[in-house]
């Protein structure tokens, strides 16, 4: 289908509030500026495509010109006009990241090939062009390679904080993924794309049999209006060291995204342009913006405890009734 070509649009025009109030507050942490610098001066720029490129093929006219054509495409939707490398590394899991400190480049998954269809690839790559434009790429490497050696094994950390550090950038690395999953949707300009894609990441292609979009949303909304206290603590710890949220969240994010009229209004030309944006302009709003977020969570989570502690109470106080007579 055809698409609206977004003439120089910037990355706050889909940044998520809650992704703008976790990076701040990972920045303020006692010793971040010095772990950044020691990642960056124990791998640098090559150390970094050496580790996620060394068994990859990098794309291009003659290397899976099909892919390339896509890459392209989406990089022409979303008027980005420095063109970051894209690899291929074979790898069974669905999954693709954007990655360096200083040339940002993009690594996709063979499996995602394997498994999603071409638009289906259109929406991970708008998705990871989304991370370049906000300038996600070098704190998503350091969140990276975290996941993959494990802070324990990293010496040149020694002295910091480490579980405050872990926990912060894994935090903002999730919410990072919900501002650019509406990248993603402005790359393909197509919601129920997007939300297949992420049916597909969550459980697999059909494989013969068949997938319902409109089941994966109704499980969506359950998922989001459990009205449990406890299952809001197993929702917290079991997402602390997850390195994307969960898919049902994300589909509810981008969901009410859409509802609110936000996307509308993009591709009718209301967005924020880069030739406007200086540095720190609206970083106070969205703040705001980011602690009204949690701070609406945090609400919802301690009505929901407290209605509970209220039941149990009342439970307790009828059995104990019921003893005495």
């Amino acid at each position: 289908m055809p698409r609206t070509v977004l003439t120089d649009i910037a990355s706050q025009t889909w940044e998520h509030p809650a992704d703008r109030a976790a990076l701040s507050a990972m920045r303020a942490l006692p010793g971040f500026d010095t772990a950044v610098n020691a990642f960056a001066k124990a791998f640098g720029e090559r150390g970094v495509r050496h580790l996620f490129t060394a068994s990859a093929v990098r794309v291009g006219p003659t290397q899976r010109p099909d892919l390339d054509a896509l890459w392209t495409d989406v990089l022409a939707t979303l008027d980005w006009p420095k063109r970051p490398e894209l690899f291929v590394t074979s790898s069974p899991n669905i999954n693709a990241g954007a990655v360096g400190f200083g040339e940002p480049f993009v690594v996709i998954n063979s499996a995602a090939i394997e498994h999603l269809t071409r638009e289906e690839l259109r929406v991970i790559l708008a998705h990871e062009l989304g991370h370049v434009m906000s300038g996600h790429v070098t704190y998503r490497t350091i969140a990276q390679i975290i996941l993959m050696v494990g802070i324990g094994n990293l010496p040149f950390l020694a002295g910091l904080a480490l579980l405050p550090f872990q926990l912060a950038i894994l935090e903002w690395y999730r919410k990072s993924e919900l501002s650019c999953d509406r990248a993603a949707l402005l790359g393909v300009q197509d919601p129920d794309l997007v939300l297949t894609t992420f049916m597909k990441l969550a459980g697999g292609r059909e494989f013969g049999d068949s997938l319902d979009l409109e089941a994966f949303k109704a499980q969506s909304k359950e998922y989001e209006h459990d009205d449990s206290a406890w299952d809001t603590v197993l929702k917290a710890i079991n997402t602390a060291f997850r390195e994307h949220p969960f898919f049902t969240i994300r589909a509810g994010e981008l969901q009410r995204w859409t509802a609110d009229g936000s996307y509308a209004k993009v591709l009718a030309g209301e967005y924020v342009k880069r030739a406007d944006v200086k540095r720190g302009d609206g970083l106070g709003d969205d703040l705001k913006r980011g602690a009204s977020y949690y701070g609406d969570q945090a609400k919802a989570a301690v009505e929901k405890v407290s209605e509970t502690i209220g039941r149990a109470k009342d439970a307790f106080t009828d059995a104990m009734k019921g003893a005495a007579r």
